[in-house]
């Protein structure tokens, strides 16, 4: 009785977690849906406009090329967005559809997108991240969701406007949006620029929710290790026990460094939309620039998650030294969310083993995360340097500070990224927040 009371109750959970994953879902496609029916409308009735009123001579004159029948490519677009919204409801309510279903509907999915983006002129490529997101969700086996993440990435990479133009006549937005006065210009390049926004935002919330799922996998680990105990006669389980064990850490691994990086992204683009609604009815110039420093910083959120996912080691760790990819990181942050941090260290060459290396730069992202994001800080402090064989890391902030200090997700990682390198870390909330780490260092070799 008791099993088949579990089994209900589990079976409800995860229906309920199948809910919240559709309404991520659905939300990415309601967006993608008015960002495309956005532009597919505004060319058409620009173009009528400008019909209406005799000038097309002139507007022609200051254009590479133009739809060539706006009012057909209107129909093709919500026609072909309607077919995404009919495999989504396929996959959703057809509770008995087979693995090879599935894939079907996502290989007419990535289709779609692709027809819909190419009848854009490739002026928004955003439904390949809803085409990744149902990547994430249906495919279960490894070697079909590899396939599926490949062409999403090499899609994406592909349908880019400003590389796609240099080879082929494209038309272009923005020529269709200065026909316009500059009044009127400003709020509809606000208003694309925030369905972009949007749509990127969407889809890193919805890869946070689903790394969140797996914060049971620590306990796991704990009880897989009591249950090791108990079977060492028995040479069949042990052997299945510490394959699941393996898979467990592997999982573990993954979600706190794809939290790390969701989290610090997240957190910047969250703070600097507060500042573009602040700024949207005073100075309309500045929210603009406002909003295209937070598509960049979106743009490198996403190249930070397909990184993560296939090789988990941060961009900037492979391309810079390690001083330089954090003094990166904090002038990033400090841009995008008005917060000043300033990083020192008296330390010339900052050369270590790359799990040193991870370790150091993924605590100090999620100390400034967490300062940002929790203590709502305005000031960050960071400090690096060496005594007697130790590094000494410090990161202070001017927050509200904690008296009572929970070991919520984040902390929980920088003590445990911590201590896999035999170090200790404290954390300090009387005045504003500091973490403390003292971390034994395998010093390395300089940089030249």
């Amino acid at each position: 009785m008791r099993l088949m009371s579990g089994s209900k109750e589990q079976n409800m959970i995860n229906e309920k977690k199948d809910r919240r994953l559709a309404l991520f879902q659905g939300a990415m496609l309601a967006v993608n849906f008015v960002a495309v029916s956005f532009i597919c409308i505004f060319i058409y009735i620009t173009t009528e406009q400008i019909r209406a009123h005799y000038n097309a001579r002139e507007f022609l004159d200051g254009v590479v090329t133009i739809p060539e029948n706006p009012q057909m490519n209107l129909i093709i677009c919500l026609g072909l967005m309607g077919a995404l919204v009919l495999t989504f409801a396929v996959r959703h309510f057809w509770i008995s559809l087979s693995n090879s279903w599935t894939v079907a509907t996502l290989l007419v999915d990535f289709l779609v997108c692709a027809a819909v983006i190419y009848q854009l002129d490739f002026n928004y490529n955003g439904l390949l991240l809803l085409a990744f997101a149902n990547v994430i969700a249906y495919v279960r086996d490894g070697k079909s969701k590899l396939l599926f993440v490949v062409l999403a990435i090499c899609g994406y990479l592909v349908a880019d406007y400003n590389l796609l133009s240099i080879y082929m006549p494209l038309y272009r937005m923005a020529d269709y949006i200065q026909y316009y006065p500059a009044n009127a210009q400003q709020y509809l390049s606000s208003i694309n620029s925030i369905m972009v926004s949007l749509n990127v935002i969407l889809f890193i919330a919805y890869c946070i929710y689903v790394i969140n799922q797996q914060r049971g996998t620590i306990e796991e680990v704990n009880q897989l290790y009591h249950e090791l105990q108990t079977a060492n006669e028995q040479l069949h389980e042990y052997a299945d026990m510490s394959e699941r064990m393996a898979q467990t850490k592997e999982r573990n691994r993954l979600a706190r460094e794809i939290h790390d990086t969701l989290g610090h992204t997240l957190t910047g683009i969250a703070t600097g939309l507060d500042a573009c609604l602040a700024l949207m009815d005073i100075s309309p110039e500045q929210t603009k620039k406002q909003l295209e420093l937070l598509s960049k910083v979106s743009r490198e959120g996403i190249k930070d998650i397909r990184r993560s996912v296939n090789e988990l080691r941060p961009d900037s760790l492979e391309r810079l030294s390690l001083e330089v990819a954090i003094r990166k990181m904090v002038t990033e942050m400090s841009q995008v969310s008005d917060v000043k941090i300033y990083f020192e260290t008296d330390e010339k060459h900052l050369k270590f083993d790359e799990d040193e290396e991870n370790a150091i730069y993924r605590v100090i992202q999620e100390g400034i995360t967490n300062a940002v994001r929790h203590g709502k800080a305005n000031r960050i402090w960071i400090t690096l340097k060496k005594v007697d064989g130790e590094i000494i890391l410090v990161i202070r902030d001017d927050g509200i500070g904690a008296k009572e200090i929970k070991s919520g997700f984040g902390t929980k990682h920088i003590k445990e990224r911590i201590e896999m390198l035999r170090g200790t870390v404290t954390f300090d909330g009387s005045s504003g927040f500091t973490v403390t780490a003292r971390i034994p260092i395998r010093w390395g070799e300089t940089y030249d």
